[in-house]
């Protein structure tokens, strides 16, 4: 096999109908495929948008619209007390060291540690002590009763 000498199967293409070239060729006689009358007949007919409907109101018009998306919300990425608490278990996490959002996103427990918010689903019982950007009161409270300490960072 040569990649210079490549070429499609016998029959797969076919040279392209050349419309409205007289009786002869088939496709030219009248109205050359296009149908009579109407705006897609007539030369220089311009092509609408996927979503044009001929005039009729659009269906992203016709739906109603529902919520509200705050363009000027904050994304966290969030991480429960109790998936610290099985990192640590399995000697993912130090104990001893103070955890990061760094060090949360070296273990996988979240995926951007830009923004980093710790929620309080699950039991923790291990002292640590927890630097991220937001802290849910029951995170907080869990984590000051185990022993442990809380330091929110700054937004960068």
């Amino acid at each position: 096999m040569d990649l210079s000498n490549l070429k499609p199967a016998e029959g797969a293409t076919q040279s392209r109908q050349r419309l409205g070239r007289g009786e002869g060729s088939g496709r030219g006689a009248h109205s050359s495929t296009r149908g009579t009358k109407g705006q897609s007949s007539r030369s220089g007919a311009k092509n609408r948008p996927m979503w044009f409907e001929g005039g009729q109101m659009p269906l992203f018009r016709r739906v109603p619209k529902h919520g509200f998306n705050n363009p000027f919300s904050t994304e966290y990425s969030i991480a429960n007390v109790g998936r610290i608490q099985i990192l640590v278990d399995e000697g993912r996490i130090d104990a001893g060291e103070p955890i990061t959002p760094e060090v949360l996103e070296e273990v996988g427990a979240i995926r951007d540690a830009t923004r980093v918010k710790i929620l309080g689903d699950g039991i923790l019982d291990s002292a640590l002590e927890i630097s991220a950007h937001a802290f849910s009161g029951s995170a907080q409270e869990k984590i000051e009763d185990a022993g442990g300490s809380t330091t929110v960072l700054d937004d960068a």
